[in-house]
């Protein structure tokens, strides 16, 4: 018999240090390093919101979004307004596109290529962000508190 899911490959431990309650709490768990995983994850916010963080679809869901994310995956650049095509994935863009991307991707602005090299970039990470929008980036992307 075949398996279902093909589990992903981990390579990295992490270790951190917690209160004895909370490694108490933890032991209790059927599964502590998935538990944490997707601690971690909601907290980014990168549990996607079809799979739930399992990385399969049923097939009806598949079926049903596909065409909705085709013809969904355009985005007004942040400057000219212009649609751009956004990939689904930064690998997916020309290699000279995909820092842009990644930008957007990990929750940063998007331009277009012809807007993106005009806006300046931020001397902590790199992101391009509108003069008009630096203080919103650093409240959001280096704040620590909260």
């Amino acid at each position: 018999m075949a398996k279902k899911e093909q589990k992903s490959q981990k390579s990295q431990i992490v270790a951190f240090k917690v209160e004895q309650e909370l490694a108490e709490f933890l032991d209790k768990l059927p599964n502590k390093s998935e538990f944490i995983r997707r601690a971690i994850l909601a907290q980014f916010g990168m549990t996607c919101p079809l799979c739930t963080g399992s990385g399969v679809v049923p097939r009806g869901i598949h079926d049903h979004y596909k065409p909705v994310i085709t013809e969904h995956n355009k985005r007004p650049c942040e400057k000219c307004r212009n649609d751009v095509a956004v990939p689904l994935n930064a690998d997916a863009a020309p290699s000279t596109d995909r820092k842009r991307f990644e930008q957007f991707l990990h929750g940063g602005p998007l331009y277009c290529s012809k807007c993106y090299p005009s806006v300046p970039s931020c001397d902590d990470c790199g992101w391009h962000v509108a003069m008009e929008k630096v203080a919103e980036h650093f409240k959001k992307v280096h704040s620590h508190s909260g």
